[in-house]
């Protein structure tokens, strides 16, 4: 819609997860150093966890882009609590076709593809996303399959991507052998303040726009709101677009993002408008 009248190539501010639209802030560069350090050492468990929006999937998309050519990797994110076994799902992200065989001739066929894939000097790499959906019992099942090796070489890596119940799961007293094989364990936190304006403006940039198209004062009321949550700072970015489109405003100034929040005001976002903020400076939240 607005995307000519503001000279983009297309939408900047997309909720799907882009690796062409990745900002490298603090956290986010980390967590990619952190998996490609994971993967350099075979490290048998590698847990990236993030509140909602603060873009997991989109640095593990980046991540993926970039791995060596020897992994397989598979890649799941329809896991749920009443998954089931978890070792067909595994297989088929592999490009394995399960069939219907019993448990252990599963499990027997899944150990000969990885040493037919270690012998053929690559690796298997399971990549798990919304892992906190996971219930234990397939969490151990996970546990069970990193078993596989031939010698001192891991055949099997996983990386867990997940919310901070992930956390919460593997920490039980249960999860003990679990969490003792994780090697790279990383939380991703949301955008600092200085980070916000670099974000939208790399975003931007990307679109083919004018980085400056959103005003420092307006992304300063954006960060205040959306306390640094990308996906949130899309949501209000990608708005305040729209309404500057609807008035022809050249840019979008901190008057539209007050606009946006009002009207937001009374919605399911987690937002910080002017008068939730008020209230918390009154009280000295």
């Amino acid at each position: 819609m607005y995307e000519r009248f503001y000279g983009l190539r297309e939408k900047p501010f997309a909720l799907t997860p882009d690796p062409a639209y990745l900002y490298l802030s603090r956290h986010h560069r980390h967590a990619l150093t952190m998996l490609e350090y994971a993967i350099s050492q075979a490290a048998g468990f590698a847990v990236i966890t993030g509140e909602v929006g603060c873009g997991k999937t989109t640095v593990v998309q980046r991540f993926l882009k970039e791995v060596p050519d020897a992994l397989t990797v598979g890649f799941l994110t329809n896991v749920h609590a009443e998954i089931g076994p978890l070792l067909p799902w595994v297989m088929q992200s592999l490009g394995m076709e399960p069939g219907s065989g019993a448990a252990n001739e599963l499990h027997r066929r899944f150990a000969t593809f990885l040493e037919q894939r270690h012998t053929a000097g690559r690796r298997a790499l399971v990549v798990i996303d919304e892992a906190q959906n996971l219930p234990p019992g397939a969490l151990e099942e996970l546990r069970v399959l990193s078993n596989l090796n031939s010698g001192k070489n891991l055949l099997l890596q996983t990386i867990l991507v997940g919310q901070p119940e992930l956390r919460t799961t593997l920490s039980w007293p249960g999860m003990r052998q679990f969490a003792q094989r994780i090697v790279v364990d990383y939380h991703l936190g949301a955008l600092q303040r200085e980070e916000t304006p670099a974000y939208v403006a790399h975003r931007l940039s990307v679109a083919g726009g004018n980085p400056a198209l959103i005003t420092p004062a307006a992304l300063e009321r954006v960060h205040e709101s959306t306390e640094g949550v990308p996906r949130l700072v899309n949501i209000i970015c990608d708005s305040a677009l729209v309404y500057g489109f609807a008035d022809q405003r050249p840019a979008v100034d901190v008057e539209l993002v007050e606009q946006v929040l009002s009207d937001r005001a009374t919605g399911v976002l987690p937002l910080k408008t002017a008068a939730r903020l008020a209230v918390a400076s009154a009280i000295g939240g």
